[in-house]
């Protein structure tokens, strides 16, 4: 697995904004929170605070993944891509041979995936099948549900 990940610009700027308001506006009410709970007495018996410090401490590590996500990142442009095959940003239209049933994706890094807005991870099973394939291939993937074939019918960016 490579140290970076390709993302769209609107991807790379979209995880910025989410880190500018985990930042800004998450980290105020998370102290607030530990504020409310310190004026409640004594530390040492008060579930509120513990709890209000456990959010902080995720909150903190929600920031330091998405920090370190964009820092691992690579911005491509989408117009830039070859689309005679399946690459990482490419959309691509399959059919799964055996039920004819017609699926639109996108493969992203890892990072990105987003499975209900068609956006499956280069890592994943379908994701690796699908890498490199040209219209008209017929990939053969194993998935925890067994062996499923899709055939490549379109690759758009």
């Amino acid at each position: 697995m490579s140290d970076f990940h390709y993302i769209t610009k609107e991807d790379y700027e979209r995880l910025q904004a989410e880190i500018h308001r985990l930042k800004t506006v998450e980290r105020q009410k998370a102290a607030r929170a530990i504020a409310e709970a310190r004026e409640k007495g004594d530390l040492s018996e008060n579930a509120e605070y513990d709890a209000a410090k456990e959010a902080q401490g995720m909150l903190e590590m929600k920031i330091n993944e998405l920090e370190m996500s964009l820092a691992k990142s690579k911005i491509i442009d989408v117009a830039d891509l070859d689309t005679s095959k399946v690459t990482v940003l490419t959309k691509v239209t399959i059919k799964n041979v055996k039920t004819g049933q017609v699926m639109k994706m996108q493969l992203v890094s890892e990072s990105t995936s987003d499975i209900a807005a068609g956006k499956i991870s280069v890592t994943s099973p379908v994701g690796q099948g699908l890498l490199g394939c040209c219209v008209g291939d017929v990939a053969k993937i194993q998935t925890p549900g067994g062996l499923i074939e899709f055939e490549v019918l379109e690759i758009t960016v």
